[in-house]
């Protein structure tokens, strides 16, 4: 009966309450593709899967404050809607360009927001780390992983060279006398630094009152597993090379470095706990509680709601008005200046494209030499198929015959000085009987509805204007690419044919995007006249 009654809560917190879960229900009701989409991410990745118990840990740090929580009032804060009204656009820009990470975002920050909208500042003063934690549900640091490869690729070979160990090197694979390794993406150590940053704040938080220790010792959650990782690399490498790789290899050597990131957590949390301060005493509650909010907490509720709705209807009428429309994409047989088409270079390489929604290919022969060109086009693009994508790449870690080596934006020279390139350089394995190893060097760029880009920050937001200008996502990737004997010398091959012939590439797109804006006129011309009588 004493317990009971200590859960009792006061009459302010229900009227309050009900509203708040309403809301919260509503959000997740509304927005449940995202909901869906951050759930499948935390399922199949191993990078993310911690995820799963973070709203777990929320409520469990939410109920710890209920001593704090049950004299206070819960005052709504109308002003609120504003910031969340705000977020929900963001969430629709996220929709429209199909980035996941912005959309998780933006409805974790609203899930936050309507703890003060519905509950009020007091509440949430006291349960702002919770709040905040609930951020580490969202899987987000996946762009991380190609820094962190280089870091771990760097300290590994200067390791191995401090060590005695000669070593030779191209891109994330090098060769040292007892056999290749290479560093992929398990490599990067981005899994050891998810976990180790989030289970690190929150043993800040439960351990640490001072803000300048918490922020310590968080700091050392982020620099620890990068190290740490960099440390594991280098043992597994020197534990094959000294074993002539009978240990240390294949599955095992993921295993010892989940063993090894196990006793380095172990370690600082040990060490941490020396600095450990005692939960701060609770001011005595008092007996007599305080008034009943001043407005009520339902018309705030359903106002959110409302709001939140928006977003969600306008998404389907700012749809891709090109879905399903017809694509032809071609290359011409003949350019400018004496390029015409010509036999295939010699080469088996290709760039990894998702689902593209077409693609053309064609070799140029020209007075400077030969060029390859591809053009990959996207159309109605979804989550799992679009340009601007982690997964698009120009060779991927796991492929060992090609090895992309750096890759630096490269400005163009008039009349094409607005546009900057990527340029690339990848290194193949020698064919079988054959001492030279072919050499690329690629320049890539985009093409979003006219626009030119070589930034893909900058392709997202061209895409959204285009969504919310009604112009559907038409974009797509142009790969403009020779064989080179050395680093470099390709360079003004491409050059004296993208100043001769980029036009005509352009051209091929446009023409792509026609064949769909004729049939989205017609729909548009359909629905605006209605049936027939």
């Amino acid at each position: 009966m004493t317990t009971l009654a200590r859960l009792h809560l006061p009459p302010q917190w229900p009227r309050a309450l009900w509203p708040f879960v309403a809301l919260l229900g509503a959000l997740l009701v509304l927005y449940a593709p995202t909901v869906q989409g951050m759930w499948a991410i935390w399922s199949r990745s191993e990078t993310f899967a911690h995820a799963f118990v973070v709203p777990p840990l929320v409520l469990w740090l939410v109920w710890r404050k209920r001593a704090e929580l049950r004299p206070l009032t819960p005052r709504p804060l109308p002003w609120v809607l504003l910031p969340m009204a705000l977020l929900a656009g963001v969430w629709l820009l996220g929709a429209l360009v199909t980035v996941n990470v912005v959309t998780q975002f933006a409805l974790t920050a609203l899930l936050v927001l309507a703890v003060p909208a519905v509950l009020g500042w007091p509440v949430t003063r006291v349960i702002l780390f919770p709040l905040a934690f609930l951020f580490f549900a969202v899987p987000a640091g996946d762009s991380l992983t190609p820094l962190l490869m280089q870091w771990t690729a760097d300290f590994t070979v200067l390791a191995l060279r401090a060590s005695g160990i000669p070593v030779y090197r191209e891109g994330f694979q090098f060769l040292i006398p007892s056999g290749n390794w290479s560093v992929v993406e398990a490599c990067s150590g981005i899994r050891y630094l998810m976990a180790s940053f989030m289970v690190g704040s929150l043993f800040a938080y439960l351990n640490y009152r001072s803000t300048r220790r918490r922020l310590v010792f968080v700091a050392v959650s982020i620099i620890m597993p990068i190290v740490a990782n960099w440390f594991r690399a280098y043992m597994i490498v020197m534990l094959g090379h000294l074993s002539n790789n009978t240990i240390a290899t294949g599955a095992d050597h993921l295993l010892y470095g989940w063993v090894f990131f196990g006793i380095v957590i172990m370690a600082m949390f040990f060490i941490g706990a020396r600095w450990a301060e005692p939960e701060a005493d609770l001011p005595a509650a008092s007996t007599a509680l305080r008034p009943a909010a001043s407005a009520p907490a339902w018309p705030v509720a359903l106002g959110a709601a409302l709001l939140l709705l928006l977003p969600p209807l306008l998404l389907p009428r700012l749809s891709d008005p090109m879905a399903g429309a017809a694509l032809s994409l071609s290359l011409p047989a003949r350019l400018s200046a004496g390029w015409v088409a010509g036999a295939p270079l010699a080469t088996d390489w290709k760039p990894l494209y998702f689902e593209p929604s077409a693609q053309a290919s064609q070799s140029y022969t020209g007075p400077a030499g030969s060029v390859g060109v591809r053009l990959v086009y996207y159309r109605t693009q979804t989550d799992s198929r679009k340009l601007v994508n982690s997964g698009n790449v120009l060779v991927h870690s796991t492929d060992f015959h090609w090895n992309l080596l750096k890759t630096s934006p490269r400005p163009m020279a008039p009349p094409h000085s607005t546009l900057t390139v990527n340029a690339s350089e990848i290194l193949g394995d020698a064919a079988p009987g054959q001492s030279d190893r072919p050499r690329l060097r690629v320049w890539q760029f985009y093409w979003v509805g006219g626009r030119l880009t070589h930034s893909d920050m900058q392709a997202k937001l061209f895409s959204a204007w285009q969504r919310l200008s009604g112009q559907g996502d038409e974009s797509a990737a142009v790969l403009i690419y020779a064989l080179e004997p050395t680093a470099g010398a390709a360079d003004p091959l491409l050059d004296s044919f993208v100043q001769a012939n980029l036009p005509a590439l352009l051209q091929s797109l446009q023409q792509a995007a026609a064949s769909g804006q004729k049939l989205a006129s017609a729909r548009i011309s359909d629905q605006s006249s209605g049936p027939a009588q």
